[in-house]
């Protein structure tokens, strides 16, 4: 790109996959803003790491996969056939892999809500995982309005939970007591407590 600036956008417009033009706060640029504002989120949080951390392939391969999850919403449903870009069938899989083996480490039996905090890394993967919900309202929003792929649902609500179960892997591994608040509320009926 010669210029980074295009002009074609100055009136609150911005192109899609297909050529046409919407408003910029469109609920589809809407979503595709949130998403990359999440990959943007990742991008901290991977800054946060040793180059060698094993996190860190996981979160390019995420980082990558959000790159074509942005592709696809920004192409209209009628049109998506004609988009080059597709989703790892194995990535969601991989995510709960790993969330299973972080969680039989720290062997925590009963559910509790969470302070975001402990460190600066699991802090900024609280952050990166109140991000992927709100991306994933938004997509629930422009699936209302034209159908988005279920794969890409899937995906970012099992992000959200991989970086929530991340953030706590940081915090055990560091040895740290975690700031709760009280445990869920249907684990404690379960139990026949009180809500």
């Amino acid at each position: 790109m010669s210029k980074v600036y295009t002009r074609t956008g100055d009136l609150g417009t911005t192109a899609i996959h297909g050529g046409a033009r919407v408003d910029k706060d469109d609920p589809r640029i809407e979503a595709n803003g949130t998403l990359d504002e999440l990959n943007c989120a990742l991008g901290l949080v991977r800054s946060l790491l040793e180059t060698e951390h094993p996190w860190q392939e996981d979160l390019r391969e995420i980082q990558l996969e959000l790159m074509a999850v942005m592709s696809l919403v920004a192409t209209p449903s009628t049109l998506r056939d004609h988009n080059p870009n597709s989703l790892s069938p194995t990535l969601v899989g991989h995510l709960e892999e790993c969330m299973d083996r972080m969680n039989a480490e720290i062997n925590e039996r009963e559910g509790y809500f969470i302070l975001p905090g402990g460190t600066p890394l699991a802090a900024h993967l609280h952050q990166a995982r109140v991000v992927a919900r709100r991306a994933e309202r938004r997509l629930v929003t422009l699936h209302h309005i034209d159908p988005v792929p279920a794969q890409i649902l899937v995906l970012i609500n099992r992000l959200s939970d991989l970086l929530f179960v991340m953030a706590r892997y940081e915090v055990w591994q560091k040895q740290l007591q975690e700031d709760r608040w009280r445990a869920f509320a249907y684990k404690r009926k379960l139990k026949g407590k009180e809500v």
